[in-house]
């Protein structure tokens, strides 16, 4: 919890408005790729192809598209950002690796990985100071 408070003091002391647009944009391209993978269900699993035989195929799907429609939303609008983005890691890693056990993208690969560094970078960042967590915050 000590770390969560030093991690905010740092993150409100250091907060501009270009880092709370590219939470907002992150948050975008994660709800929009969501979107894709709803509408676009063969495409998700044209692109897990590489782990065809293994049984979980159609909960990463599951997961995936939910994680990045609910995330994309929260981090948009800056609530919960950290639990947020800490539920896209684990598919955004399954997104670079998955370039290196099947056909290799350089177009998703170069995206997973942009938007990989964005996620952690705001694990650490926090949600800044445009956003429900501090206003929510600021009413305590």
């Amino acid at each position: 919890m000590d770390t969560i408070k030093r991690l905010n003091k740092w993150a409100n002391s250091h907060t501009s408005l270009p880092l709370d647009l590219l939470r907002i944009l992150l948050g975008a391209f994660i709800f929009y790729k969501g979107m894709t993978f709803s509408v676009h269900t063969n495409y998700l699993y044209e692109i897990l192809n590489p782990l065809d035989e293994w049984l979980g195929t159609v909960i990463i799907v599951h997961y995936v598209t939910m994680a990045h429609l609910a995330g994309g939303i929260l981090i948009i609008i800056g609530l919960i950002t950290r639990i947020a983005v800490l539920v896209q890691i684990p598919a955004l890693i399954g997104a670079v690796l998955i370039n290196f056990m099947g056909v290799m993208d350089a177009t998703n690969l170069i995206a997973a990985t942009i938007v990989l560094v964005a996620c952690v970078f705001f694990l650490a960042y926090g949600s800044g100071r445009h956003s429900v967590d501090y206003v929510l915050k600021m009413q305590m």
